[in-house]
């Protein structure tokens, strides 16, 4: 669509100013909605259309603090302009205020974009009444293939730009949705995510390689980025040069898009241009929080040491997100625990059974007994607990044939773990003790939603096995874990590194779990009181010997 030029003094006299309830992030919300209203619910999963919230935009608005005369703000995914109507109103608010701000805006939905133009037009009107250029420069071309060139840089996003075309700030609500790994967007990403890309990652990624030095990214977006090995790479590149200044956590799934239905963990991210920040400085980062929307202007903000909450010598650079002092502390105390599953010589590996590719082998009768071992799913397992046979629709056993050897592992002592977790459950990790002696098998089939730690070459010991399924059944390691990971899905690789106490302490957490069959309503109190003080090896040791 082109540049649009700034406004007539004729139309800045007969504009006015807008009531409140006229206001033009207003304007842009009623026209983004009515739009959503208008297009079918598989055009907006296409498009990733989720409408940001005015209280939303107003709150990623406030985070810019860009100053000069002229000011170059990019949206890369516009929608009908609610965001950079937002970031225009603060701007112009300011005792400071600019006098030119320069806008760039991609909507790659044709329709939409006219809806855009008409909402940025209406925003450029008001501020010529507040004394303030604005221009607006709409592109209805797919941002990702336009700048795919940011995406292929072998150390950082580096800048692909002329200095002067770089900009103050990017602000958005990117589109989420994965892609197609024979889609050109994907494939131009090869370099930064692993896998199944998701949309929103390839937007953040360019938006730092258009900042200019000190430039400003303000992103809504989910909060998976922030760990786990798909973005691993991404975060490398992306932490290198963007330096995180203040994350906002939403502590419902369903109230940042309520409006859309869209359950899904989403954080409000503003980080600042920096190339290789990490070598220089101690920096801070804000951490701040709310339930939701409605409570946005009373949100709670802590400050912390940024290296305390991304280390930028690891491998994995994932960025954790505690939220209170409590979760500071909880986090140190688990930071300071010697192992881990890696450390000790335990694997995680994942149930090898997939149904759909195995219907042959599985049987809802298991007769007769000596052809058939169980096969346990995801809803066997329970917080320190496995309990099959069920009864259930799902079939309970699988054929040991030498055609079905690989889908089964031998019947020994394990700690299964769920998966997945449903959006809004209490617990991220379930876990719970198998013990070989529990079920006369030779073999077990494992299904692909459980995860299983077991000792390679040997087995875990029955106090071991208690231990281990109590601390990851424990509100200790599920909060540190919740810390570290937005994701409904428990990795395995995030798992394998999860510190643990020594071997001596998990083996006496075991045996006093295994000894009094402790309920998982007291399990915290169990684990609390051997690791809460990190009690010396001498006093569980002492323990043992009784």
């Amino acid at each position: 669509m082109g540049l649009q030029n700034p406004v007539s003094k004729r139309a800045v006299k007969t504009a006015g100013l807008p009531t409140p309830a006229k206001r033009p992030t207003g304007l842009a919300d009623q026209a983004g909605a009515a739009y959503a209203a208008e297009v079918s619910a598989d055009h907006r999963k296409n498009h990733g259309l989720y409408l940001t919230p005015v209280a939303v935009a107003d709150f990623m608005a406030s985070r810019i603090a860009a100053t000069g005369d002229t000011i170059r703000i990019l949206d890369p995914a516009a929608g009908a302009g609610i965001l950079l109507c937002a970031a225009v109103e603060f701007l112009v608010s300011r005792p400071d205020a600019p006098r030119r701000i320069e806008l760039v805006a991609y909507e790659v939905d044709g329709a939409l974009a006219h809806v855009l133009a008409r909402t940025l037009q209406d925003l450029q009107l008001w501020a010529a009444t507040q004394g303030v250029i604005v221009t607006i420069d709409i592109k209805s071309r797919d941002f990702v293939l336009d700048h795919a060139a940011a995406l292929r840089a072998t150390d950082s996003f580096l800048p692909h730009i002329e200095a002067e075309d770089a900009f103050d700030v990017v602000i958005a609500n990117p589109p989420y949705f994965k892609l197609n790994k024979a889609d050109p967007r994907a494939q131009a990403a090869a370099a930064v995510v692993h896998g199944q890309p998701n949309i929103y990652g390839l937007f953040m990624a360019i938006g730092a390689a258009l900042l200019r030095d000190k430039g400003e990214l303000v992103f809504i977006t989910p909060r998976s980025f922030a760990s786990g090995p798909y973005f691993r790479v991404f975060r490398e590149k992306f932490f290198d040069c963007v330096r995180p200044e203040f994350v906002h956590v939403f502590g419902s799934r369903r109230d940042a898009f309520g409006r859309d239905a869209v359950l899904q963990e989403n954080i409000i991210t503003k980080g600042v241009r920096s190339d290789h920040w990490p070598r220089r400085g101690s920096p801070k980062l804000v951490v701040s929080t709310s339930e939701g929307v409605d409570d946005l202007a009373t949100s709670t903000h802590r400050t912390t040491p940024l290296a305390a909450i991304l280390d930028m010598q690891s491998k994995d650079k994932v960025l954790r997100l505690p939220v209170s002092k409590a979760e500071d502390d909880l986090m140190r105390l688990v930071d300071s625990w010697p192992g881990s599953l890696r450390r000790y010589g335990l694997q995680i590996s994942t149930g090898p059974v997939v149904p759909f590719r195995a219907t042959e082998f599985l049987d809802q009768t298991g007769a007769p007994p000596a052809a058939h071992v169980p096969l346990l799913w995801m809803n066997h397992v329970h917080a320190m607990q496995v309990r099959w046979p069920l009864g259930r629709r799902k079939p309970e056993y699988i054929k040991n044939f030498s055609a079905s050897t690989n889908l089964l592992v031998p019947n020994r002592n394990y700690v299964l773990l769920r998966r997945f977790s449903a959006k809004e459950e209490h617990r991220r990790l379930v876990a719970g003790p198998y013990l070989a002696r529990s079920i006369a098998a030779p073999m077990l089939g494992l299904e692909n939603h459980l995860n299983y730690i077991y000792r390679p070459g040997g087995a875990l010991t029955e106090d071991e096995t208690f231990g281990i399924a109590a601390l990851l059944s424990s509100s200790l390691l599920d909060t540190y874990f919740r810390i570290s990971n937005g994701n409904t899905q428990v990795s395995a690789t995030e798992l394998r590194s999860m510190p643990l106490p020594s071997l001596e302490i998990i083996a006496a957490i075991g045996r006093e779990a295994r000894s009094q069959r402790t309920p998982a309503h007291a399990i915290d109190e169990l684990v609390m009181r051997f690791v809460e003080t990190r009690h010396s090896l001498k006093k569980v040791s002492g323990r043992g010997q009784r």
